[in-house]
């Protein structure tokens, strides 16, 4: 038994597997490739699961398309979402098993599905026409590079759409601020200090984002405030972020998703929080 088990060991497809994917993204498997999935040592007329299984994960690894959710455009018209791509493993498996049990050496294209976006036109459209809150604060435009950053990260959390329960985090959305991402050195306040890093003026985002959640169906989990105080909110009012420090977290607890729409030009940072008419705080009893 012990030797079975190292046997498959040895015989099964790597993880990192590489199929040949053409301009289409197709990929064909031949016959010759589809034979070799027998259970060793056993008998040839069995499939070996194990290896199969296997295979359909590093399929859907090479097939793989990120479906793009619809968002509103600069002028306020929404951009249709976009379907994404993964493996049909039901097609697939009853695909193989035929070729595998048959005579015929053609080769047949691996099934492609469609992954589907979850936030639609019609979802987009209809979470946007009440508004929850709103905030806005100021920054200096001709400080172009603290400008930059702010604009950078406004962009990054703009369309953001949380469902019932689900948790927000500005890095994980924003992101990690770095050069290769188009973020410059700004001034920073660290340990109470005024220094300078990548990604400077960002708590400006985050902080306008937090007086914009302050709402009764919105759950703040972490925040933190800066060791000094900031001019673009009120003393208290702000939250600060570091990639590797602190994050701002909540959660949604309203009935229906919630849209964050963020904005930052001409020295103005606004973020505004939608969602639909039925939108209530959502208790659990």
């Amino acid at each position: 038994m012990f030797a079975l088990f190292l046997s498959l060991l040895f015989i099964a497809p790597m993880d990192n597997e590489v199929f040949e994917v053409e301009e289409d993204n197709e990929i064909w498997l031949e016959k010759v490739e589809i034979d070799q999935y027998y259970l060793a040592y056993i008998d040839s007329i069995f499939i070996d699961e194990v290896k199969l299984e296997l295979l359909m994960k590093n399929l859907e690894r090479a097939l793989y398309k990120k479906p793009v959710d619809a968002q509103f455009a600069e002028n306020n018209e929404i951009i249709p979402e976009q379907p994404g791509v993964t493996l049909d493993r039901e097609r697939f498996e009853y695909l193989f098993r035929e070729h595998f049990y048959s005579d015929k050496k053609e080769k047949f294209r691996v099934p492609a599905g469609k992954v589907y976006a979850e936030v639609d036109s019609g979802l987009l459209k209809e979470i946007s026409v009440r508004q929850l809150g709103s905030y806005a604060t100021f920054y200096k435009k001709n400080n172009k590079e603290r400008a930059h950053n702010i604009a950078l990260a406004a962009e990054a959390i703009n369309n953001t759409v949380l469902f019932p329960g689900e948790t927000f985090s500005f890095n994980d959305v924003v992101g990690e601020r770095t050069t290769e991402k188009g973020y410059k050195r700004a001034p920073v306040i660290v340990r109470g200090e005024l220094s300078e890093d990548i990604g400077g003026g960002i708590c400006q985002v985050s902080s306008t984002l937090f007086n914009a959640v302050d709402l009764k169906g919105i759950q703040v989990i972490e925040r933190y405030a800066h060791s000094r105080s900031v001019p673009y909110v009120p003393p208290g009012r702000d939250a600060t972020v570091s990639w590797w420090g602190p994050d701002f977290v909540f959660k949604n607890l309203y009935n229906e998703p919630i849209l964050i729409r963020a904005k930052a030009e001409h020295g103005k940072m606004i973020v505004s929080i939608y969602s639909s008419e039925e939108a209530e705080n959502f208790t659990g009893e």
